[in-house]
C-alpha cells in the first residue's frame, strides 16, 4: 500500500515526509503507456507532488508541479490533493532515450534543463500561489531542492526514485523531503547529508525495504516521532459534469461551429485518458445557453 509517513526529530530540529508510491506510479505508467524514461520522470514528479500536497493544511487545497525543460518529453505535470493523492501526465509519453553515462535512465536528458520547475498551490484564494525556478539538472529531486531554497526559502533536501523492471513495470518508487527547522546547527545538517550519501539511491532502499527504512536511513542517529501515516493513491477527479462545464465555457461562435459540423465531439482527460463524448445536439444546447 502506498503511503506518506510524516515524522519530526524529538529535538524539534528536523521534520521529514517520506512517500512510497510504487502503486500510483505503476498506475500512471499503465494508463499512459509510458516509456521507461517517461515513467521515471513522471513517477518522480508524482512522488514530489504527493509529499507537497500532503503538507497543505487547507481543505480542498491542491498543488501542481510542472517541469518544462525543453527536452523531448515536453511538459511533465503532476497534481496532488491535500491528502497526497495524485494524478499526472507527460506531453510525449513514448519518448525513449539511451541510458546515460552512469547506465541509468536519462531523466535529465528527457526533461531537459532549458526551462523551469513551477509549483502552483491552490488553497482556495482567488488566485493560486505560483513559484518558479530555473531547472538545475532535469532530474527532479535536485530541481525541487533548489526550488524550495530559492522560491520558498526553505532549507531542505529531497530524494526521489523510480525503478523500472525489464518488462517496463514499476518495481519501486518513492522519495523524501527532509526540512531543517529554525535553530538547527551545522552538525545536524552535516549528519543528515552524511546519512543521505551513505544510504545511496532511494530505490536502493525501496527495492528491498520500506518507507520506514527510508525514513530511518535519512534520520539515522537521531530520535524521532512518527506523526502520521496517510494512504495515498492515483486519483483522477474528472467527471462528465466537469468536462461539460469546460466545453460550455468555449465561445458561443465556436460551439455553434462545432454543432454545425454534425460530428460528435470527443474530449479526452489528460490524467486518466477517459474519453467523454458530446453530440451535436448537446453542443447546440450549450451554445443556446450562452
Amino acid at each position: 500500500m502506498d503511503q506518506i509517513i510524516r515524522a519530526v526529530t524529538k529535538d524539534g530540529l528536523v521534520k521529514i515526509s517520506v512517500v512510497s508510491g510504487r502503486d500510483f506510479v505503476e498506475k500512471a505508467r499503465a494508463l499512459h503507456d509510458l516509456s521507461p524514461v517517461a515513467t521515471a520522470a513522471l513517477g518522480r514528479t508524482l512522488c514530489a507532488a504527493s509529499i507537497l500536497g500532503d503538507l497543505l493544511k487547507e481543505d480542498e487545497a491542491s498543488v501542481t508541479v510542472r517541469l518544462n525543460g525543453g527536452g523531448p518529453l515536453g511538459s511533465v505535470i503532476a497534481v496532488s490533493d491535500n491528502g497526497g493523492n495524485v494524478r499526472g501526465y507527460v506531453d510525449n509519453p513514448l519518448v525513449d532515450l539511451p541510458l546515460n553515462e552512469k547506465g541509468k535512465l536519462d531523466v535529465g536528458g528527457a526533461v531537459g534543463t532549458n526551462g523551469t520547475l513551477t509549483v502552483s498551490r491552490d488553497i482556495g484564494l482567488k488566485e493560486p500561489y505560483i513559484g518558479s525556478t530555473a531547472l538545475v539538472s532535469g532530474e527532479v529531486a535536485e530541481d525541487l531542492t533548489y526550488y524550495l531554497a530559492e522560491s520558498d526559502q526553505i532549507g531542505a533536501a529531497c530524494g526521489l526514485g523510480v525503478l523500472v523492471d525489464t518488462d517496463r513495470s514499476v518495481l519501486c518508487a518513492g522519495g523524501f523531503i527532509v526540512q531543517l527547522l529554525p535553530g538547527a546547527p551545522d552538525t545536524v545538517i552535516d549528519a543528515i547529508e552524511d546519512n543521505i550519501r551513505a544510504m545511496g539511491q532511494v530505490t536502493d532502499v525501496l527495492k528491498t525495504g520500506t518507507a520506514d527504512e527510508l525514513l530511518a536511513g535519512v534520520l539515522k542517529g537521531a530520535e524521532y516521532e512518527v506523526l502520521s501515516r496517510t494512504p495515498v493513491e492515483y486519483r483522477c477527479t474528472c467527471s462528465r459534469e466537469r468536462v461539460a462545464a469546460a466545453v460550455a465555457s468555449i465561445s458561443k461562435t465556436d460551439l455553434e461551429e462545432m454543432a454545425a459540423s454534425g460530428e460528435t465531439a470527443e474530449i479526452r482527460c489528460h490524467f486518466c485518458d477517459k474519453v467523454y463524448t458530446f453530440t451535436p445536439a448537446e453542443i447546440k444546447e450549450m451554445a443556446e445557453k450562452e
